[in-house]
């Protein structure tokens, strides 16, 4: 069974959105949870958050960064089938009437993961607050793709100051904080952006839970590969999480593992860009 792409969209200079047809998932996906895609019989195991899912369609937003991704975005076009997506995978995250729930994201995987989360705490009674930041204005989302429209509140920064507040989300989140407005912090993105925010809730007890994206082979907890270390104990981000307790991670160690075949997937996007030149793609 193939997964037909109903729908493509550049995003920015360097992430597009995409949505499939998987009624399986979309039927029983829930927040928190993830899929993993493969793009052909080939192609290595993708894991992938998830934007929405309605109508039996899910929506996912893709960084143009790895081979497969590349070959998503110039290979793949609409009405054209996916080859696999399995999920929903991982634990979802307990959505309830918290408060005020503030998400903070500052990568692909988890502004989709803002919206998501949002919509649902929003449903369920919360006062929702979004701060979501981009590098600069070229890498940022047209407005209908932001978390805006499910936020009570919503900032959007970027790091240059070219677009929006100047700045990061721990800038904007320090001073809500500040002025009593956090219940809760969900959050996800740069690993090294998740270890500065565990940093700053943990002095006022603010719970804090976020997505800990880690290198995953099979997705379902076979491999080992995704494994946290959590509270002194092993934990494996697929099955386990993916959305952890951020006061709880070893997160030195969550760096260290996340970067392991950083030369290999840099060789071989390299490979593949050669390849699409060759061709004449780029």
């Amino acid at each position: 069974m193939g997964y037909r792409i109903t729908k493509k969209e550049n995003l920015s200079a360097i992430d597009f959105f995409m949505e499939v047809e998987a009624p399986h998932i979309a039927h029983s996906w829930k927040v928190g949870q993830f899929v993993v895609l493969i793009a052909d019989e080939k192609g290595e195991r993708v894991p992938m958050s998830v934007y929405h899912a309605e109508d039996g369609k899910i929506g996912m937003f893709i960084r143009r960064h790895g081979v497969t991704t590349f070959k998503l975005w110039y290979e793949f076009d609409v009405g054209d089938e996916i080859f696999s997506i399995t999920g929903p995978l991982g634990k979802p995250i307990e959505v309830k009437h918290y408060g005020n729930v503030v998400f903070v994201s500052d990568a692909v995987c988890a502004q989709a993961e803002s919206y998501a989360t949002l919509k649902a705490m929003k449903e369920a009674g919360n006062y929702t607050i979004a701060i979501q930041t981009f590098e600069n204005a070229a890498n940022t989302y047209p407005e209908k793709y932001l978390a805006k429209s499910v936020a009570d509140e919503h900032y959007l920064t970027t790091e240059d100051g070219s677009i929006g507040i100047k700045g990061h989300y721990l800038d904007v989140l320090k001073e809500l904080i500040e002025k009593d407005k956090v219940d809760i912090v969900f959050g996800g993105g740069k690993l090294g952006s998740l270890v500065k925010l565990a940093e700053l809730t943990k002095p006022y007890g603010i719970p804090t839970i976020v997505t800990v994206r880690q290198i995953m082979v099979d997705g379902t907890g076979m491999c080992g590969s995704c494994r946290v270390l959590y509270d002194g104990e092993v934990k494996f981000a697929c099955r386990d999480g993916p959305m952890f307790d951020a006061h709880k991670i070893d997160w030195e160690d969550a760096i260290k593992r996340n970067a392991r075949f950083a030369k290999q997937e840099k060789l071989a996007k390299e490979m593949y860009m050669a390849k699409l030149k060759e061709k004449g793609v780029i």
